[in-house]
Order: structure tokens, then C-alpha cells, then sequence
């Protein structure tokens, strides 16, 4: 992985947030009468955050020490731990895909609890002790601040329409 550039290594991470996009605007395209907020909170759900979680979870577990070297951390027995808990946001990610809107909140909700902790702790390593590692800063703060933030803005806005009484008039469709 230290062979390929670091604009690649550090951009690669948006790659889990670019495929589900273009696979909601093109369900959207091709079933307009689906409501966008559902649309693209499930392949948001099950490209950003399950496929994305389950690569860490993989690359945690088959490589640790070169995950450790691209965050630029020490290699310790706590990435074992990380694995396992990325493995816990893909099983969500995979669960909000097919779930109702409040579940998918849930999902969201429980995403940005860890990640964006992940994004206070990657933020302080890059300021605190200048770790500029491709795994610290760029695409993975992206991942981490936005995945959760989209869940539950589209989960809420979701969540939002179908609540009678919000808006819709009577007798309009879902």
C-alpha cells in the first residue's frame, strides 16, 4: 500500500461514499416515483456505511500492522478491537438497508457515536502530534463525519414524511 501515491491512499476511503451516490441517483433515475430520502438512505446504509465498515473490518483483521502504519498509530492489540467494532457498523449499515425509518435513525445515531469519536481522535493525533499518516486525514475524516451525518439527516427526513400530521395532506401516498 506505501507504493501507491498518497493522493490515492488518502482519497481512497471516498470510494465508499462515491458508489452508493451514483447507485441511488441511478435508482432514482430509473424509479422516480420512490421517495429519494428511502432511495438513498438504503444504499447509503448498505454501501457507505455496511461495505465501507466491512473493508476495515477485513483490512483490521488481515493486516493490522500495515492498517496501524497508514493511520500513522502504534500497532497494538487494540486493533483487533477496532475490527470487531467496524464489524458492529457494517451489521448496521447491512440491517438499515431493509429497515424501517426509525431504525435507520438508530443506525446512524449508533454510527456517529463512534465514528465521530474516531474523527475527534484523528483530528487530535493530526494537530497534536502532526500525523498526516494517508489513514489519519482526508478521505477517512470524510467518511467518518459525513457517513453518520447523511444517515440520519436522510433517516430523519424520511422519518419525517411519513409521520401523519407533518405536512402531507390527506390522502396522499407515503
Amino acid at each position: 500500500m506505501d507504493t501507491l501515491p498518497y493522493a490515492v491512499r488518502t482519497t481512497f476511503p471516498l470510494l465508499f461514499m462515491l458508489a452508493p451516490a451514483l447507485g441511488a441517483l441511478l435508482t432514482c433515475r430509473r424509479s422516480p416515483d420512490r421517495p429519494a430520502a428511502e432511495v438513498w438512505q438504503r444504499w447509503w446504509s448498505f454501501g457507505a456505511l455496511g461495505i465501507g465498515s466491512l473493508w476495515i473490518t477485513i483490512s483490521f483483521l488481515a493486516l493490522p500492522d500495515g492498517m496501524a502504519d497508514t493511520i500513522g498509530f502504534a500497532h497494538s492489540p487494540f486493533q483487533f478491537e477496532i475490527a470487531f467494532a467496524n464489524l458492529g457498523l457494517a451489521v448496521l449499515g447491512f440491517r438499515a438497508a431493509s429497515a424501517p425509518p426509525r431504525e435507520r435513525l438508530t443506525s446512524g445515531l449508533a454510527a456517529a457515536a463512534f465514528l465521530w469519536g474516531a474523527v475527534i481522535g484523528h483530528v487530535h493525533q493530526w494537530f497534536a502530534n502532526g500525523d498526516h499518516a494517508a489513514g489519519n486525514t482526508g478521505g477517512i475524516l470524510a467518511n467518518d463525519l459525513l457517513i453518520p451525518a447523511v444517515m440520519i439527516a436522510l433517516a430523519a427526513r424520511d422519518l419525517h414524511r411519513t409521520v401523519p400530521g407533518c405536512g402531507r395532506t390527506a390522502g396522499s401516498a407515503a
